[in-house]
């Protein structure tokens, strides 16, 4: 029996780990939309309190110590909750990393990895409480639970047990050239790194509050050519008391949705590009329809966000689905990756075969 069908519990664990930082994802963006990211003054409490104030006495002790800032339960609720599940996140990645270090033969570098990653991603999400929705430390938190989420996904595709691993199409694919596969695996490579710039322009949007500054499509109205601004884009803003509801004038708020656009524009070709490529081999032809898939309702939500002026539900579906559209490349490039190295040691075998024969 291979060594992964005897390691059901590490990836039984992985797998809800997983499952659980989706809907992480998801909660932090209902926060942020909500405009409840500094429902909480303070962190990891709540106006001193590890729960939201409920008592007149909570009450009272919470105003004397932020006047400035009136306790709003429902905003309050929703960064707790947020925070709460976070914090269950992060203790099955602490145990995910001491299972794998605590037994020979488990992968050590992705759980260490994953353990790194969402220590950085408390950090993020207290200096967003302290340093008032910093946009380029939102941008970055954002970017954190992306990065979550695709490692535990990696982490899960690495340690799947062998028979579902090849039930669901991961069977080395020795039909293609090596070369071929190689040029297959390098586009794929660059529509993820593309679709990941597009994410954090996205983030950058949405940190900037710039999500509804264009009312029209395709183009934005005014004069955006003329007005655009390069500024919009210094990650490190002059010092601000606060930047919720943001601090960049309308022409750097439009420059960012253009450069968005655009950037959507780009990112679609590259992912359609490789899926074209993908459907013409049937053994791949199944990443290309999620690929498709995801695209095309992140673009259909895309436009509905302009049209109808950022509706919550559809903006909460438009950071879960860029996520899965990211998950699915990630999967394509691991699978392009392991076909690669198959052919090439196949290859390499069938060489040094015929030179000793």
């Amino acid at each position: 029996m291979h060594k992964a069908q005897k390691d059901k519990p590490f990836y039984f664990l992985v797998t809800g780990a997983f499952i659980l930082s989706l809907f992480v994802v998801g909660l932090g963006a209902y926060t942020r939309l909500t405009d409840a990211g500094l429902g909480c003054p303070d962190w990891p409490g709540c106006y001193g309190f590890m729960s939201v104030p409920q008592t007149q006495a909570e009450l009272q002790t919470a105003q004397a110590a932020y006047p400035e800032t009136p306790v709003e339960p429902i905003k309050a609720w929703n960064e707790m909750i947020h925070r709460y599940i976070a914090g269950s996140l992060g203790l099955l990645i602490l145990a995910i990393a001491v299972m794998a270090w605590c037994q020979k033969g488990r992968l050590k570098l992705l759980p260490s990895l994953l353990l790194m990653v969402v220590c950085f991603q408390a950090l993020l999400g207290m200096w967003t409480v302290t340093m008032q929705l910093m946009p380029v430390v939102v941008m970055g938190h954002l970017l954190g639970g992306f990065t979550t989420v695709s490692l535990l996904w990696l982490l899960r595709l690495r340690i799947q047990p062998k028979p579902l691993f090849y039930h669901h199409g991961f069977t080395p694919n020795l039909s293609l050239s090596p070369k071929y596969l190689i040029s297959l695996r390098t586009l794929a490579i660059a529509a993820l790194l593309i679709v990941i710039g597009q994410i954090a322009l996205g983030g950058w949007t949405a940190a900037n509050y710039a999500a509804v500054v264009c009312t029209q499509l395709p183009i934005c109205e005014g004069d955006w050519q003329g007005n655009f601004q390069a500024s919009a884009f210094e990650l490190i803003q002059p010092p601000h008391s606060s930047y919720e509801y943001g601090v960049l004038d309308y022409a750097q708020r439009v420059s960012i949705h253009v450069s968005h656009r655009i950037g959507a524009m780009i990112a679609s070709a590259a992912v359609l590009m490789l899926a074209v490529l993908l459907w013409f081999k049937p053994s791949l032809r199944r990443y290309s329809l999620w690929l498709i898939a995801f695209l095309s309702l992140q673009v259909t939500l895309g436009v509905t966000n302009v049209v109808a002026s950022l509706p919550l539900s559809v903006a909460v579906a438009h950071n879960l689905v860029g996520l899965l559209l990211l998950i699915a490349l990630v999967t394509t490039c691991y699978r392009l990756v392991c076909d690669c190295c198959c052919s090439l040691e196949m290859k390499y075998f069938a060489s040094e075969g015929s030179t000793h024969g």
